[in-house]
């Protein structure tokens, strides 16, 4: 019998580095399952022996749980690596997962999005665009030196999105007032110069004071 799976959180950074690569290597297979699920067409007897292979390794994976409001110890909050967020994180069975880099006076993503994603036959959800233009702008907020929450989001669809198109997400910062940070952003597909804009968001973001930072993230480091 295999021994089961425990938590041993990474000391050093080796370590560290060792445990994202295995996340990330799962993630990525994980990926690829989610992916042949949503695409088989395999008889019920077929899916009924899968349902009961993925359950013994999901009972494998035992040991202690990682709390609701627990940051991981992979992690680098605010602003930095999420292993597991389902827009960035490599160790997401739901992430595209989307690469972030800066871009000007503001970042930009690159992504493709799969069946897994789709909303119309064919293209995207479009609260997967919403969520990749979410994410993004919070992204864009760290980059400017002023972390923060969303209070709104308003998202217009000017075309659909393809499925299993490299896209480009764009967004920046567009005004402050006091805590609050108004926001823009765009999703085009690579292969489209200029850029098409596809999807378009103006938000706004809170950048939450010191007390009610504390309280809704007490775990986080000071």
């Amino acid at each position: 019998m295999n021994a089961p799976l425990t938590e041993h959180p990474p000391t050093t950074a080796e370590e560290l580095d060792r445990q994202r690569a295995a996340i990330a290597a799962l993630g990525h297979e994980l990926r690829a399952l989610v992916d042949a699920t949503v695409r088989t067409a395999a008889p019920a007897e077929a899916l009924h022996r899968m349902t009961d292979e993925v359950r013994r390794l999901t009972g494998r994976l035992t040991g202690r749980r990682r709390l609701r409001a627990e940051i991981p110890a992979v992690d680098e909050f605010p602003g930095g690596v999420r292993m597991y967020s389902p827009v960035t994180g490599p160790g997401s069975a739901l992430a595209p997962p989307m690469r972030v880099t800066p871009d000007g006076a503001g970042v930009v993503g690159h992504c493709t999005l799969g069946i897994a994603h789709e909303g119309p036959p064919g293209y995207v959800h479009g609260g997967m665009s919403a969520m990749l233009l979410d994410e993004l702008m919070g992204w864009a907020c760290y980059a400017a030196g002023t972390p923060a929450m969303t209070v709104s989001l308003q998202t217009r669809y000017h075309r659909p999105v393809p499925l299993e198109t490299p896209l480009r997400v764009r967004a920046r910062v567009t005004g402050t007032e006091d805590r609050k940070i108004f926001m823009a952003g765009a999703i085009s597909t690579e292969d489209d110069p200029p850029p098409t804009e596809l999807v378009t968001a103006d938000a706004v973001f809170v950048s939450p004071d010191p007390d009610r930072a504390r309280a809704l993230f007490p775990d986080r480091a000071p």
